[in-house]
């Protein structure tokens, strides 16, 4: 494994530069770079099989890469401490271990993995769960139970929180309910790694947006201006006098101001559109409109042994397993 030579920066997160991993023949991650600044919200995006799950595992400190230079905190996160590991949150997809204990209970347990833990009662009551605190938790609604999986990852006041795939599951009233929260940790100076196939997700949450393809970083952005979609042509529509009309355009506006002098003031129907988030992803993956990702941007297979399972990964969240 390469020694880990970034310098730290107190500003920075995350580090990472030429990360790599393989599993025997299949390259899941081939030489990512990325850099998350404390504070922000970072949606990390990408198909199955780009190396999304794999990063992120290395990043947490629960697998072994094998070249590349990686800070965490401050920390090589492949030789973690508890100190370390109680400076870090992790909220994974979910888990099932808890269907008898009731939610204050599993909270309070949680609590006493970390040496300055947050009263459990008021994390509780932040998670919007107050009113379930006595509930066994395979009572609780999917969207009550991902509030429960925050409750674990925040418990011990982590200055970053892994997010996997959080909103998975969720109605519309419930995922907006949990952007709420998600926006509340961030302001309290929470740094938030995300992961999500949810496009308007990461478009309402993001900083910035790093998309993988291949097991490679194709472009790092804020959410309005990736693949360069504040730049990229607009369709401006109207309806005619022979009927509806549609002109793409790199000057919208101008058209638009053209068209209000045609019709000596508001043009029926009028609409402007540029590409959406999805559009400009689509493409970054190399995406061919039928279903498939295109030859350069084929998908890798992880095989199934290599990947722990969701109880070993969720034990490895507390502190202790690492002492």
């Amino acid at each position: 494994m390469d020694t880990v030579t970034a310098t730290v920066d107190p500003d920075v997160a995350i580090a990472v530069r030429g990360l790599r991993k393989a599993y025997g023949d299949v390259t899941a991650v081939a030489g990512l770079d990325l850099t998350v600044r404390r504070g922000e919200i970072f949606a990390l995006l990408g198909p199955n099989g780009a190396g999304k799950t794999t990063t992120v595992e290395i990043l947490e400190g629960h697998r072994q890469r094998d070249a590349g230079d990686v800070l965490v905190l401050g920390q090589d996160p492949a030789r973690p401490d508890p100190a370390w590991r109680a400076r870090v949150g992790i909220v994974l997809q979910g888990t099932g271990e808890f269907e008898e204990l009731r939610v204050h209970e599993v909270v309070t347990h949680f609590a006493r993995f970390y040496p300055n833990a947050a009263d459990p009662d008021e994390v509780i009551d932040r998670v919007g769960l107050s009113a379930k605190r006595r509930a066994l938790t395979h009572t609780l609604s999917g969207g009550q139970r991902r509030r429960l999986d925050v409750a674990l990852g925040i418990i011990g006041r982590p200055e970053l929180l892994f997010l996997d795939e959080p909103t998975t599951g969720f109605d519309p009233e419930a995922r907006r309910d949990f952007w709420d929260l998600i926006r509340t940790l961030a302001s309290d100076g929470t740094t938030i790694l995300l992961t999500t196939h949810y496009l308007g997700e990461a478009e309402e949450l993001a900083d910035r947006v790093g998309v993988i393809a291949g097991g490679r970083m194709v472009t790092v952005a804020p959410p309005s201006e990736l693949g360069g979609r504040a730049e990229q042509e607009a369709t401006v529509s109207w309806i005619g006098p022979d009927g509806p009309k549609s002109v793409r355009t790199a000057t919208p506006t101008q058209l638009v101001a053209t068209l209000q002098a045609e019709f000596g003031g508001e043009v029926p129907r009028l609409t402007v559109t540029r590409p959406t988030l999805e559009d400009v992803y689509l493409g970054l993956i190399g995406h061919d409109h039928s279903g498939r990702t295109g030859p350069d941007r084929e998908e890798t297979t992880v095989p199934v042994d290599a990947t722990p399972s969701r109880r070993d990964r969720a034990a490895a969240r507390s502190p202790r397993r690492s002492a």
